[in-house]
């Protein structure tokens, strides 16, 4: 379950982030009482659409945030249609994609679509 996903940037490095791939419903769950002990952010990701790919890849550049900070969760929302759909409900948001979700004691405190889809962004809603 747990997976990097990996990409080379222009020095040839990898770079890699410490994602959970969220694949079933019962996860959720877990995520929400995690969020008790740290926060957690949901990435749901169309791996169809050119704006989700773009903001994967500003994640993925600029990611420097620590598993003690912050847990990561990645939804193929292709494949798992559901869960977003579990995610809205029990978070309170509305669907979109690309979108992540903050989610710490047990509630969303921030989310957002598109070319909101920010490192900064993640870290201003924690305060970090």
């Amino acid at each position: 379950m747990f997976g990097l996903f990996n990409k080379k940037n222009k020095s040839s490095e990898t770079i890699s982030l410490p994602w959970t791939d969220l694949t079933e419903s019962a996860q959720l769950d877990d995520i929400i009482k995690s969020s008790h002990n740290t926060p957690v952010v949901l990435f749901k990701h169309s791996t169809r659409c050119s704006i989700s790919t773009a903001a994967y890849d500003r994640l993925l550049r600029a990611w420097d945030l620590n598993e003690e900070t912050v847990k990561i969760y990645y939804l193929d929302l292709l494949a798992y249609r559901n869960i977003s759909n579990e995610i809205a409900q029990k978070l309170n948001v509305e669907h979109q994609s690309p979108q992540i979700v903050v989610v710490k004691d047990g509630t969303a405190i921030f989310d957002t679509s598109h070319n909101g889809v920010r490192v900064d962004a993640i870290k201003q809603a924690l305060n970090l």
